[in-house]
């Protein structure tokens, strides 16, 4: 395959794969139910995983949970997930992740992500928000201690503390910098 018929191919795939993440939300999107049943097991994962984890969520104000983010990307990447946001134990909304990037990625992986709203004033701001944008509408601190040390030890003076699994466990290094979060309909 010549060079430029090889250019050719990666742009149209870069932009199906941009288009895919764009307008397959819709059609994948989970009933209120599956994403609750996602959100339990989140929860109890957050539970056995972080040190303290029960204790911990008991303090917050809110907490979002995302119990699957799908990232992909081939150059041009896109992520996209659905999940609630719980007060008191209780589901009081529903809300969608979705971010873009460009740069060198290939392959796809699967996160999911729990915020931790520790300030009411927070927990406020993003509620009234109609799209909230970590790093810009509210800063959120991906926390990082010791295995087995509990999370409850740590002095944490942020009001948003983020958590990031893999199937692979707990993961410090990634981010959900410039990721937007807007309520959804269920």
């Amino acid at each position: 395959m010549n060079k430029k018929l090889f250019l050719m191919f990666l742009v149209l795939f870069a932009g199906c794969m941009s288009f895919h993440f764009i307008a397959a939300p819709k059609a994948i999107a989970a009933s209120a139910e599956e994403i609750n049943i996602g959100v339990d097991a989140t929860l109890e994962r957050f539970s056995k995983e972080v040190g303290g984890g029960s204790a911990f969520l008991k303090k917050a104000k809110g907490v979002l949970v995302f119990p699957s983010v799908i990232k992909a990307g081939f150059g041009v990447g896109g992520e996209y997930g659905e999940g609630a946001l719980r007060i008191g134990g209780k589901t009081v909304a529903y809300y969608n992740t979705a971010a873009a990037s460009i740069g060198f990625q290939l392959g796809a992986q699967s996160k999911s992500v729990v915020l931790v709203f520790l300030k009411s004033n927070a927990l406020a701001d993003f509620r009234k928000s109609s799209g909230w944008k970590a790093g810009v509408d509210g800063s959120v601190a991906l926390i990082k201690w010791g295995v087995g040390e509990d999370i409850n030890t740590v002095d944490i003076k942020d009001p948003i503390v983020g958590f990031v699994f893999s199937n692979k466990g707990l993961m410090y290094n990634l981010t959900i910098e410039g990721s937007k979060f807007t309520k959804i309909e269920k």
